[in-house]
C-alpha cells in the first residue's frame, strides 16, 4: 500500500500549482511569511517557472527597479535569501544541463538558467524555420512540449498553452537574461531583432551567413547591441565587401570612431572580392579603431599572404593591447618577407610596434603553408613580442633548418620576465637531428617551456635520449605522440628516468611501443607524483600490459585522473573490466579501455 503524502508535501504541491497558475502577487506575501524550514523546503521543490515568479514578485522588491543583469544587486531581506535562491537555481540547471555545470564559474544561476533555456528555444525555432515548408513569423513558432516540461509548463498547457508555447513569449519573458547567444542564419532577420529587443548581448556567434537578407538582419542585431557587444564570431559564412563594411560600421561608436569589441573571430568562412583594396581598407579601419581588442582570429578561411600582411600591418598601427592572434589554416607563404628589412631599418618604431606586438601572448600560425624562409622572417617579428607565452607553428614545412633558426629566439625568450611557456611544433617535417638539437637546447635553459609538443614528426628511437633530458626539466605537459619511438625508444626512456619529475600530462600515443609502453609507464608513474593524464592509445600493447598498469596504479598512489588505452586491440574477458573497475576518479574510470566491439577491426595507428 502506497504511503500517504504528508500534510507539508500536499501544501507545497498546492503552492507550486498556485504560483504557476495564478496571476498577480497576492499569494506571494503569504509565502514569505512561512517559517524558514517550510520556505526552504518549498524552494527545493519548485519548477523554474514557479521559482522565477516567487523571486521576481517578492513584496519587498520594487519591480520598477528590477534589472536583469549579471551585476544586479539585491537589497534588504531579498539579499538575505538570495543565496538559497541561487542554490535552487543551480540545482535546476544541473538537472537540465548536467554536462555544463562544471564548465561554469560560480555565477547568478537564475540568469544562466534562462539564458540557456532561451538558447534551446532559439535552436528549436531555427530547425523549424529551416524547413522548406515554413512560411510564417519566427515568433509564432511553437516550442516543444519537452522544453516546456523542463520549466514547469506541461502541467498547465491546457490551461494557457497559447501564452506559453510561442517563441515570442519566451523571448519577451526571458530575453532580458540573454547575454551570450548562438544564432543560425535563418534567425538573422529583422524580426529577431524585435524579439530580442530587451536583450543586452555581450557575445554573439553566428552560422552560415549567405544571403543579403541574413547580412541585413545580422547588421541590425549588431547595431541594436553595439553598446554592450564585446564578442562576435562568424562561422561557415560567405562574406562580401558590403558585409564587412556594414559590420565594421555598425560595431563602431560613431561619436568616438572606436568600437568596444574585445574578441573578433571569422572561422571556416570565405571572402568574396578577396583582392579588393576596399575590403582591406574596411578591415584595416576596423582593426585600427579597436582599442579594446584582445583576441583576433581568422582561421581556415583560405586567406593569402596579402591578407595576412594587411592584418599584421594594421595591428602595427593599432593602439589595442591584443593578446591572441590566430591566423591558422590559411595560405600565407611569404607574408612576413618584408619584416626583416623594416625591422632593421627602424621603421617599426614609427609604426607603433610598442602598442601592438608587445602585448601579444598567443600566436597561432598552424597550417599556414610556411617554409624555412618564412620561419626566418618570423624570427625577426618574434623578437618584438616580449610577452609571447604560446607559439604554434605546427603543420608547416619548417624542417630542421627552420627550427635551428628559431633556437636563438628560444634562448632569449627564456630570460624574459614572461618566458615562452607553450611551444607546439607538430608535423613540421623534422628529423631526429633537428629535434635532438632543439631538446638539448631547451633542457639547458633556466626557464624552459612548460608545454611542448613535437608530435607527428618521424623522429625514431634515437630521440629518446634527448627526451629524457627534457623530462628532467620543469616541463609539465609533453606530447611525443606519433614520433616512431618503437620498442627500443621506450626501453631507453624506461632506463633513463631516475629522478622525480614535474610532469602533469604526457601523450605517447601511436608509437608502436608494445609491452615496453606499459613498462615505461610503470616506471614513470611513481616518479611523477603530479601526473594526472596519460595518452597511451594505439601502441600495439598486448593484453598483459593491463596487469602491469594496474599494478603500477596501485603502487603509485598519485593523482592520475585518466589513462587512454584505446586503439590497442585486446581480446579481454569481462574479468579484465572488473579488474580495472576499482580505479576511478570522481566516480569516473581512470583507465579508458579499448572497445569490445573493435576487437576484430584491423589495427591502424596512423593519425
Amino acid at each position: 500500500m502506497a504511503k500517504a503524502p504528508s500534510l507539508v508535501s500536499l501544501a507545497v504541491e498546492a503552492l507550486k500549482t498556485q504560483l504557476v497558475r495564478v496571476t498577480g502577487d497576492f499569494l506571494i506575501p503569504d509565502i514569505y511569511e512561512l517559517p524558514s524550514e517550510l520556505f526552504d523546503n518549498l524552494l527545493t521543490r519548485l519548477p523554474p517557472l514557479a521559482l522565477h515568479k516567487l523571486q521576481y514578485e517578492m513584496p519587498f522588491m520594487d519591480s520598477n527597479d528590477y534589472d536583469s543583469t549579471y551585476d544586479c544587486l539585491y537589497s534588504g531581506r531579498k539579499r538575505a535569501r538570495n543565496c538559497k535562491f541561487n542554490s535552487a537555481w543551480k540545482t535546476l540547471f544541473k538537472m537540465r544541463w548536467p554536462h555544463l555545470v562544471d564548465q561554469i564559474e560560480p555565477v547568478e544561476w537564475q540568469l544562466m538558467y534562462w539564458e540557456a533555456h532561451l538558447q534551446n528555444c532559439l535552436d528549436e525555432a531555427a530547425e523549424f524555420a529551416l524547413l522548406p515548408s515554413f512560411d510564417g513569423f519566427i515568433g509564432d513558432i511553437k516550442i516543444s512540449d519537452a522544453v516546456l516540461k523542463f520549466i514547469g509548463y506541461e502541467e498547465f498547457s491546457n490551461h494557457s498553452a497559447g501564452d506559453y508555447s510561442s517563441l515570442s513569449y519566451h523571448c519577451q519573458q526571458f530575453g532580458c537574461y540573454a547575454r551570450c547567444l548562438r544564432l543560425q542564419n535563418v534567425l538573422c532577420a529583422a524580426e529577431t531583432c524585435q524579439l530580442l529587443t530587451n536583450s543586452k548581448l555581450q557575445s554573439l556567434v553566428v552560422w552560415w551567413i549567405r544571403s543579403k537578407e541574413h547580412i541585413d538582419g545580422l547588421c541590425k542585431l549588431v547595431l541594436q547591441n553595439n553598446e554592450t557587444l564585446t564578442s562576435l564570431e562568424l562561422l561557415h559564412c560567405k562574406l562580401s565587401r558590403s558585409f564587412v563594411t556594414g559590420i565594421c560600421s555598425f560595431l563602431c561608436n560613431k561619436s568616438m570612431q572606436t568600437h568596444m569589441i574585445q574578441h573578433f573571430s571569422i572561422n571556416t568562412s570565405s571572402f568574396h572580392e578577396i583582392n579588393s583594396s576596399s575590403l582591406y581598407w574596411d578591415l584595416v579601419s576596423f582593426l585600427s579603431s579597436g582599442r579594446s581588442l584582445r583576441s583576433l582570429k581568422f582561421r581556415d578561411n583560405h586567406l593569402d599572404k596579402n591578407f595576412g600582411r594587411m592584418v599584421f600591418n594594421a595591428l602595427l598601427n593599432a593602439s589595442s593591447t591584443l593578446s591572441i592572434l590566430d591566423l591558422s589554416g590559411n595560405d600565407m607563404t611569404g607574408w612576413l618577407s618584408n619584416f626583416k628589412q623594416r625591422s632593421s631599418s627602424g621603421h617599426l618604431t614609427s609604426l607603433g610596434v610598442g602598442k601592438s606586438l608587445q602585448s601579444l601572448c598567443l600566436l597561432n600560425l598552424r597550417g599556414n603553408n610556411l617554409y624555412n624562409d618564412d620561419i626566418q622572417d618570423l624570427r625577426h617579428a618574434l623578437y618584438h613580442m616580449p610577452n609571447l607565452e604560446s607559439l604554434d607553428i605546427s603543420d608547416n614545412f619548417i624542417e630542421d633548418a627552420g627550427i635551428r633558426s628559431l633556437i636563438p629566439y628560444f634562448i632569449e625568450a627564456s630570460e624574459r620576465c614572461n618566458p615562452l611557456a607553450k611551444l607546439i611544433l607538430e608535423n613540421c617535417e623534422f628529423s631526429c637531428n633537428g629535434v635532438t638539437q632543439l631538446l638539448d637546447t631547451l633542457s639547458t635553459l633556466r626557464r624552459p617551456p612548460k608545454f611542448l609538443s613535437v608530435a607527428d614528426n618521424n623522429l625514431g628511437s634515437q630521440v629518446a635520449t634527448a627526451i629524457i633530458k627534457m623530462l628532467g626539466t620543469s616541463i609539465q605537459v609533453l606530447n611525443i605522440g606519433g614520433i616512431g619511438l618503437g620498442l627500443s625508444g621506450f626501453q631507453v626512456l624506461q632506463e633513463g628516468i631516475t629522478v622525480e619529475l614535474k610532469l602533469v600530462e604526457i601523450n605517447i600515443s601511436k608509437n608502436r611501443g608494445g609491452i615496453e609502453t606499459a613498462k615505461f609507464l610503470s616506471k614513470l608513474m611513481p616518479l611523477a607524483p603530479e601526473l594526472t593524464e596519460v595518452n597511451a592509445a594505439y601502441n600495439l600493447m598486448p593484453l598483459e600490459s593491463l596487469t602491469i598498469l594496474c599494478s603500477a596504479l596501485k603502487a603509485a598512489k598519485g593523482h592520475l585522473k585518466r589513462m587512454d588505452l584505446t586503439g590497442n586491440i585486446w581480446d579481454y574477458q569481462p574479468s579484465h573490466v572488473s579488474m580495472v573497475a576499482e580505479f576511478q576518479h570522481n566516480g569516473r574510470p581512470i583507465l579508458i579501455l579499448p572497445s569490445l566491439q573493435t576487437s576484430n577491426v584491423p589495427y591502424d595507428d596512423d593519425p
